[in-house]
C-alpha cells in the first residue's frame, strides 16, 4: 500500500498550456500533462468540473492510469448544484457526479462544495441534507462566502457544529495577499481582485484534512510575508494527525507552479517532508 502524504500540495488545475516550458515541457502535447504534474505535486482542485459538471467516464479512468496511488483529486462540485440548484433536489445530480468519478475513489480527496456568495443561514439546512447523505468514504470540505459566516455570530457557530457533527472540513479561503494593494496598472491583479471574493480568514479545522485555497499576489515578497503564519498551523495540524490540503493560486496562475514550490521548499525540511520533484520543463531545458 502506498505511504500516504501527510500533506498534500497542489494548484488550481492541472491543463494550463502557460506552463509549458517550466512545470511541462515546452513542446508536445498535453496528453503527457497531468503524468508531469503527479511526478511533482500531491493533489489537483479540478475547477473544470465547477464549470463542467462530471467529465466521462472514460476520461476519469485515463486520469486514474496516470496518477500514482497517492495522488488527491479534489473537484469542486458542479455550479449546477451549487449556484442554480442552490443544494435543493439535487440528489440524483449529486449522485451521477459521484458515480462518474467511480474510478477515482481510491484517489479522492476532500471534493469542495463552492457554495453561493448570497448562500446564508436560512439556507443551512440544504447544505445539513446534503452532508447527512454524503458517503462515509470520500472526504468533503465546504467553502462558505456570505458576511454572516465570518462575525463568528449565531450563523457562524450554526455552520462550524454542521460541519464538525458531520466531519465535513471547513475550507479556508486565504485572499489577503491579494488584496493587500491597489490593482492599479495591472490588469491581472484587477481581474483577480474582481473574481474572488473578498472573505476574511477564520482558520479553523472542523475535519481531519483542513483545506487551505492560497490565493497569492504577483509580488513574491507580499505572499511569503502572508503565507508565513500558515507554517506552524500546518505543522500543528500534522502534529495532531491531521492531513491538510494546500492549494496555491496567483493572480494570473501562470507562476503558480513556481510560488508553489517556493512555498513548500521554505517550510519542507521543517516539516519533515519529502522534495519536490523536478519541473519536466526545466528538467528537459538543462540538458542542452
Amino acid at each position: 500500500m502506498a505511504r500516504l502524504s501527510r500533506l498534500y500540495l497542489g494548484l488550481p488545475m492541472w491543463a494550463n498550456p502557460e506552463w509549458c516550458g517550466s512545470l511541462y515541457p515546452p513542446y508536445g502535447g498535453q496528453e503527457g500533462w497531468l503524468a508531469d504534474y503527479a511526478r511533482v505535486f500531491s493533489a489537483v482542485e479540478g475547477n473544470t468540473t465547477f464549470y463542467s459538471g462530471a467529465p466521462r467516464s472514460e476520461t476519469v479512468a485515463g486520469w486514474s492510469r496516470q496518477v500514482p496511488a497517492n495522488f488527491r483529486f479534489c473537484f469542486k462540485l458542479p455550479a449546477t448544484l451549487t449556484h442554480e440548484q442552490r443544494l435543493q433536489g439535487v440528489e440524483s445530480g449529486f449522485d451521477a457526479f459521484l458515480e462518474a468519478l467511480a474510478p477515482l475513489h481510491d484517489r479522492l480527496g476532500p471534493l469542495l462544495v463552492q457554495l453561493p456568495r448570497n448562500f446564508g443561514y436560512s439556507e443551512l439546512p440544504r447544505l445539513e441534507a446534503l452532508l447527512a447523505r454524503w458517503p462515509p468514504g470520500i472526504a468533503c470540505a465546504v467553502e462558505v462566502r456570505h458576511p454572516e459566516f465570518f462575525h463568528k455570530g449565531v450563523a457562524e457557530v450554526a455552520l462550524n457544529r454542521l460541519l464538525i457533527t458531520h466531519r465535513a472540513n471547513r475550507a479556508m479561503l486565504d485572499v489577503r495577499a491579494l488584496f493587500s494593494t491597489s490593482a492599479e496598472g495591472s490588469p491581472a491583479l484587477v481581474h483577480a481582485q474582481n473574481e474572488k471574493p473578498r472573505c476574511p480568514l477564520h482558520v479553523l479545522s472542523t475535519g481531519e484534512q483542513p483545506l487551505i485555497r492560497f490565493i497569492g499576489h504577483l509580488d513574491e515578497s507580499v505572499n511569503w510575508h502572508y503565507f508565513q503564519p500558515w507554517i506552524n498551523q500546518i505543522r500543528l495540524w500534522i502534529k495532531q494527525g491531521k492531513t491538510p490540503f494546500l492549494f496555491v493560486h496567483t493572480a494570473n496562475n501562470l507562476q503558480a507552479p513556481q510560488l508553489a514550490r517556493r512555498l513548500y521548499q521554505a517550510f519542507a525540511d521543517d516539516i519533515g517532508l519529502l522534495p519536490m520533484g523536478d519541473f519536466a520543463g526545466e528538467r528537459q531545458t538543462s540538458l542542452f
